[in-house]
């Protein structure tokens, strides 16, 4: 059976000879407890999940793949099992703000998580890069309320997120979308239109998914 080795002696070097992430963190606002030995453990944590969860995951995702059964969507053996215990480890939070339940890490320590979960298994790693999509999103373009609202339990894992962006007529030339996000007088937006291929649009790792959809106002081009 294949196996995944994470190269941690690979992204070490990248760290601390090339980017010199210790001195980069140092002048952070949110840098001073992402210390030498703490990225260090939370690598090796991150290394262990993938070798011995995510990894050994890749045979029943390409053998089983999701089912559909009475309008509900079953994920492969094991993946609602690696994704409790990647919520456990607060994995989803690493490099979110600690007020909505994450570990205020440095964003560019997430990249590498990424990279190891993604490379262990991508099919699993899928479902929690769109769920960060949908985090940054909101993070960033939110309004207070909408942030109070959906960063702790997206944060924390307990729900998860998607981009509803392809339709039929269009997938990476998002320019020629044609759903309309018609503006209500409660502050709301009537949307009308069709989404396909939403990767994590239904699932059965968490108890909830929001959908943030990209639409067009009336007075778009």
């Amino acid at each position: 059976m294949p196996q995944y080795k994470a190269p941690l002696r690979d992204t070490r070097f990248l760290i601390n000879e090339v980017l010199d992430y210790p001195g980069h963190y140092a002048q952070l606002p949110n840098g001073a407890e992402a210390t030498p030995d703490v990225v260090d453990s939370i690598l090796d944590h991150c290394a262990k999940f993938c070798e011995g969860v995510l990894a050994p995951l890749n045979q029943s995702g390409d053998k089983e793949g999701c089912t559909l059964a009475d309008g509900n969507v079953s994920t492969p053996k094991g993946f609602k099992e690696a994704y409790d215990q990647f919520v456990e480890g607060g994995w989803q939070g690493l490099s979110h703000p600690e007020q909505y339940g994450g570990q205020g890490m440095p964003m560019s320590l997430g990249v590498f998580k990424a990279e190891m979960m993604g490379t262990a298994n991508w099919s699993f790693n899928m479902y929690p890069g769109l769920s960060l999509g949908a985090m940054n999103t909101i993070m960033l373009h939110g309004t207070d309320e909408q942030r109070d609202a959906y960063m702790p339990p997206l944060t924390e894992g307990r729900w998860m997120g998607t981009m509803c962006l392809t339709e039929p007529q269009c997938g990476t030339d998002l320019g020629l979308i044609k759903t309309k996000a018609v503006p209500a007088d409660n502050g709301t937006y009537r949307i009308n239109g069709s989404k396909i291929w939403i990767t994590g649009g239904e699932h059965d790792l968490s108890g909830n998914i929001i959908h943030l959809v990209l639409a067009k106002l009336p007075d778009a081009p």
